[in-house]
């Protein structure tokens, strides 16, 4: 059987995770081009970050199957400065349309995170102060993040995934990619739970 391909990349801000788009908007198809490999998960739109795509399908299965609960570490940006209340609900889980999601693990950074500057500034008020969150989720819900951070008054000004795992952007910029080695596949299966 042939090695498994896995690629790690990091999604520029307004990129669609598919390869193709009838409206013609930025796809994984300007950056990325290798035949068969396909994302496992998926990031929104407005959302950046690492992206994981592969031709397994057994890892693609265990990436996005919410029961095997893999770490995604997300820093994000948000309106006003959440109180230690507010951070409890997130850790307790939030009861969304959907359900109650799983608790996250939650800290207030005290200082931004080392990324590059986005493309689109960040909506800026000046009477609203914002500030940065480390979210680690066990679960991949539909925009769940932005709809956790709402749900406690802090919506969400700027998302990036930065870990799914022991995978991280780390040496990589916005739009590159690089194919994990045996080592890295490796260490991904441990963490997803190979059976």
């Amino acid at each position: 059987m042939a090695d498994s391909v896995v690629i790690r990349f990091w999604k520029p801000y307004g990129v669609l995770t598919k390869f193709t788009d009838e409206e013609g908007r930025p796809t994984l198809a300007d950056y990325i081009n290798l035949p068969g490999i396909y994302a496992a998960g998926r990031l929104d739109m407005d959302s950046e970050g690492l992206l994981l795509l592969t031709d397994d399908t057994r890892i693609n299965h265990r990436l996005t199957e919410p029961k095997f609960e893999h770490p995604r570490t997300y820093p994000v940006q948000v309106e006003r400065i959440p109180d230690d209340s507010a951070l409890e609900q997130l850790r307790r889980g939030i009861k969304l349309k959907d359900g109650m999601t799983r608790p996250a693990k939650v800290r207030l950074l005290e200082v931004p995170p080392d990324l590059p500057s986005r493309p689109v500034p960040i909506r800026y008020r000046k009477n609203v102060p914002d500030c940065w969150l480390e979210l680690i989720l066990t679960e991949g819900r539909n925009r769940q993040v932005r709809r956790m951070t709402a749900a406690i008054g802090h919506p969400t000004l700027r998302l990036v995934r930065t870990a799914i795992g022991p995978v991280t952007l780390d040496g990589l910029q916005p739009g590159q990619w690089q194919r994990l080695n045996k080592q890295e596949i490796a260490a991904l299966w441990r963490s997803i739970g190979r059976r």
